[in-house]
């Protein structure tokens, strides 16, 4: 007597089933190794609960940003009126800034203290001066410098 064959087919073949027996066993292995790999990549860390806190690339193009600012506002006090103290303080908060930034670029120690520290020296300056004169270039030093204050106080609080 022959063995039944499956309905639908019109020959058995044994081998057949132990075939897709091992096709079936490498795509599980496949998948647990997928899945496997996926759990050993690190998941992307939320930035903050508000999403506010600057990346590093965003850290070094803020102080680039306030570099320029700071120092073509002080050549442009300087070219205006002739100042030479204004060209003074806007290179130097502009260069702090620009080195701050460098580091971080770089990742090397001591980059976000320098531009805090810009930010720290532009602020102390500007904001008694807006204050008391409510000129518009002060207030725009002042705001300058609160949003480098904020910016990399925050950041620096995290690495501490």
């Amino acid at each position: 007597m022959q063995a039944q064959q499956p309905k639908g087919h019109d020959s058995y073949n044994p081998n057949l089933e132990e075939v897709t027996n091992q096709k079936t066993r490498t795509s599980s292995f496949h998948k647990e190794r997928v899945a496997s790999d996926r759990e050993l990549q690190p998941l992307p860390r939320p930035l903050d609960p508000l999403g506010l806190s600057p990346s590093l690339s965003v850290q070094q193009n803020i102080a680039y940003i306030l570099g320029a600012l700071t120092a073509g506002g002080g050549t442009m006090g300087y070219v205006r009126t002739g100042s030479v103290p204004s060209i003074a303080a806007g290179v130097t908060v502009g260069l702090l800034y620009g080195l701050g930034g460098y580091r971080v670029q770089t990742r090397q120690p001591y980059g976000v203290e320098l531009a805090l520290l810009a930010s720290v020296i532009l602020g102390g300056s500007s904001i008694p001066r807006a204050i008391r004169l409510r000129k518009p270039v002060p207030v725009a030093l002042s705001l300058i410098s609160l949003f480098g204050l904020y910016t990399f106080g925050k950041a620096f609080r995290k690495t501490v």
